[in-house]
């Protein structure tokens, strides 16, 4: 099923109003299956928005068109489209009611030009606009769907989420599904899945990149309820026997998240000691309630003489290997370890920039040190980006790390 969204109005032409109409549905009609393939923009203009509906009836399934239902002159949409489509615009004289009374409860009399909006194609009906005065229209005509939504996205957003989205899956079951991914890269994590991506339509596959992770949306469509659940679950075992490795989690969820419930799940208690993260791995764990079921203290030991005070590192270690090193990581593990007796104790020391880096160490560079009562390492990583960047994808890469251990 092909979408196309038709923004109307000379405003998002000139630039002088921002389109964010067109970037919420591309994104919400993906998410149900439908695939958008044309985004058309168009002045208030009755000759320029016929030509432009006419392509859109050769090329697409569904017409989304925003704006333009005003009560004023160049509000044109709802009557370009019903010439166009030669269906003649009747009186609605419940809608008409409807308008009266959303102005009489602000204890206003309705403007004679608000009648406009009361008017419906033949065979067409309403879509209720609870927070404005301009309703939407649904038209299906020779086998398309047809949409007017008003231009102000939070009436758009409304009336799609609530009226459209329903009258659009109708006639089909979608079933999504989110893969969550966690230390390959996109590029890499596609590689290893073209052939998948290349032979599949339904169900359809796409990865999306967010800074330290990559998601991976499957979307299976069909008639039957069964047979859709099937599709699904085909697709995710075969993509569960390339990269099972990196998958984290399959309900859309964080990878602090994942580690919280490990770590609650299995009764352990976490302490972190960091430098070049600043505490926002403390931030990021804090952040989901019950965290303080886990969560022991965060130290953030910024200054060499701090790593020596609050976690014991050995100050002829900092001198010969500097504060950027594994040894460094991995004694300020085992100092916050013995310090608090938790199960698991994390340390981050790197090099965030944009400044003080090296041919030897250079910027983004990050040692991530673990120690348990069995065991101590650290995990070395080269980090690129800006200094916000290296920070968040060092915490990622911390959490991913637990991820593993637990």
């Amino acid at each position: 099923m092909i979408a196309e969204i038709i923004s109307v109005g000379t405003e998002i032409i000139l630039g002088s109003t921002l389109n964010t109409n067109t970037y919420y549905l591309s994104k919400k009609l993906w998410e149900i299956g439908v695939d958008v393939l044309y985004h058309t923009s168009v002045k208030d203009n009755p000759k320029s928005l016929e030509q432009v509906i006419k392509i859109g009836l050769e090329r697409s399934d569904i017409l989304i068109f925003t704006g333009g239902l005003g009560p004023t002159s160049d509000d044109i949409t709802k009557e370009v489209v019903s010439k166009t489509l030669g269906l003649d615009l009747e009186l609605n004289k419940i809608m008409e009611d409807n308008i009266k009374k959303y102005f009489s409860e602000k204890d206003q009399n309705m403007p004679s030009n608000n009648t406009k909006q009361a008017y419906l194609p033949k065979g067409a009906k309403f879509l209720t606009n609870e927070i404005g005065t301009a309703p939407g229209i649904y038209i299906e005509w020779n086998g398309r769907k047809i949409i007017l939504l008003p231009g102000p996205p939070k009436e758009m957003a409304l009336m799609f989420n609530k009226y459209v989205i329903p009258l659009i899956q109708q006639d089909f079951i979608i079933k999504i599904k989110t893969i969550n991914t966690i230390g390959i890269g996109e590029s890499s994590l596609e590689t290893l899945l073209l052939d998948i991506i290349k032979e599949q339509n339904n169900p359809s596959l796409a990865t999306y990149a967010k800074e330290g992770r990559v998601d991976i949306k499957i979307i299976a469509k069909g008639c039957d309820e069964t047979e859709v659940n099937s599709m699904l679950e085909d697709m995710i075992s075969k993509i569960e026997d390339r990269i099972a490795q990196y998958i984290y989690s399959y309900e859309d969820e964080s990878i602090e998240e994942i580690v919280f419930k490990k770590l609650k799940s299995k009764n352990m208690k976490i302490a972190f000691c960091e430098s070049c993260t600043g505490g926002l791995i403390s931030t990021k764990l804090t952040r989901i309630p019950g965290a303080s079921q886990v969560f022991d203290r965060g130290i953030i030991t910024y200054s060499n003489i701090s790593k020596v005070e609050e976690v014991d590192v050995n100050k002829n270690t900092l001198d010969k290997y500097g504060a950027v090193s594994e040894q460094v990581a991995i004694e300020m593990a085992k100092g916050l370890l013995r310090k608090t007796g938790v199960d698991i104790a994390l340390s981050t020391t790197g090099i965030a920039g944009p400044s003080g880096g090296s041919e030897l160490k250079p910027v983004g560079l990050v040692f991530i040190g673990i120690a348990t009562k069995d065991s101590s390492y650290a995990i070395k990583s080269i980090f690129s980006g800006e200094r916000k960047s290296i920070q968040n994808r060092a915490a990622l890469r911390a959490f991913d790390e637990l991820r593993k251990i637990l």
